[in-house]
This record gives structure tokens, C-alpha cells and sequence, in this order.
């Protein structure tokens, strides 16, 4: 059975092969060859929920920071911007009419697809973000997400800090760690001070929690 990231995947790859043929039809109409714009008509199946479980998943909220939210509305607004421009590279390259050996069509289709999957995909995170209130209080003294942690790498003394974040928000810039990466995850909810295992692809190292210090 796939999981849920591989499902998103495969419904994007699908989005991405549909928004190919909805701009041909479209310049199809352009041109006169049909009486209608049928890419309107083009839909793609979603991936029906295996379980209860997998829609709880969809419906979860996804924890951000202020910087990290404002970040995406940003980055989505420049997206946005693009489509202009790539409709246009596509209505140039269409007009060459030998599909086969079409390299301008092909790359002004690619960047379309990955402009229209990453489009989906940051206003699917926004629909789901929660912004974090960082004046609110820790339960405890535990690090949370937005907290910047600095821990000390036991094998080598060195010192190296971070903001823990969701992995959403871990492309939106630099010196953020996501949660679910290996040091993420072994020192989110944790307590400075303490010393904790690392699980990594390289190997398991431990490293101690110095300061968690709310931003």
C-alpha cells in the first residue's frame, strides 16, 4: 500500500501531465482548431482515502512560524507572477507545429508542471498552517517547534544551533532544522541539558542540549 507522501506524489504527477494538455487545448482553441476550449473539461481523479485514518492525516494542521508563514505568501505571490510568462513561452513554442523535436515546448511544459505542483502545494500548507504564538508559555521547559536550540555535538565539542521547525518550512531559509530529521527529531520536546541519541543514516551519535531559548 502506498503512504501518504507517495499518494501526493502520484496525484502531482497527474495535476502536472493534465496542466500539459489543458495548455494544448487551449491553444488549440486559440488557434481555431476545435470550436471549444475542452481542456475545461479535463479533471483528474483524486486518490480516494484508504481509511478514516489517512483523512485524519489531510486534515491535521501544519505548525509554522511567523517567518516561515510569511516566507510562503511571499514565495507563492512570486509563483503566481510567473504564470504570465510561462503561458507565454508556451503560445512561442506552440507555434512551431512539429511537436516531435520541440525542445522550447517541452521545457516551457516542464516549468509549467513544476510551477503549477509547487503552487498546489504551498496553498494546500497555508490552507493547513497554524501560526505559532511565540509569546506563549512552554509547558515546561521543553523545546517546541520555533524554539532555536543550540547543542553541542559530543563527538567533536562543537557547538552548532537551530530553530526546529516543521519540514514544510525547513526550505524557507537558512539555519532551520525540521523535526523530522534526525537531530530534529531527537531533540524536539527535550529539555537543555540533556543528552540524547541521534539516529542518523551515517550512524547513531549523541549530542547534548545546551540552550532552547524562544524567539
Amino acid at each position: 500500500m502506498k503512504d501518504s507522501g507517495e499518494e501526493r506524489a502520484g496525484i502531482r504527477e497527474k495535476e502536472r501531465r493534465a496542466d500539459f494538455v489543458r495548455a494544448f487545448l487551449k491553444w488549440a482553441k486559440d488557434r481555431g482548431l476545435t470550436t471549444e476550449n475542452l481542456g475545461t473539461h479535463l479533471r483528474v481523479r483524486k486518490a480516494s482515502k484508504s481509511s478514516s485514518n489517512a483523512q485524519t492525516v489531510e486534515e491535521q494542521p501544519i505548525y509554522l512560524t511567523q517567518e516561515g508563514h510569511d516566507a510562503m505568501v511571499d514565495e507563492l505571490a512570486t509563483l503566481k507572477e510567473r504564470r504570465p510568462h510561462i503561458q507565454a513561452d508556451l503560445a512561442r513554442a506552440m507555434a512551431d507545429k512539429d511537436f516531435r523535436e520541440n525542445a522550447p515546448l517541452d521545457a516551457a511544459r516542464n516549468e509549467q508542471g513544476h510551477l503549477e505542483a509547487r503552487i498546489r502545494e504551498i496553498d494546500g500548507t497555508l490552507r493547513r498552517a497554524v501560526v505559532l504564538d511565540h509569546g506563549a508559555e512552554h509547558p515546561g521547559d521543553v523545546s517546541q517547534l520555533g524554539d532555536l536550540v543550540t547543542i553541542k555535538d559530543l563527538r567533536t565539542g562543537q557547538d552548532k544551533s537551530y530553530t526546529l521547525v516543521n519540514s514544510d518550512e525547513v526550505r524557507s531559509g537558512q539555519g532551520k532544522i525540521s523535526i523530522a530529521s534526525p537531530v530534529g527529531k531527537a531533540v524536539y520536546q527535550r529539555r537543555a541539558g540533556e543528552e540524547v541519541e541521534v539516529e542518523a543514516p551515517s550512524g547513531t551519535f549523541r549530542v547534548r542540549i545546551e540552550l532552547i531559548k524562544s524567539q
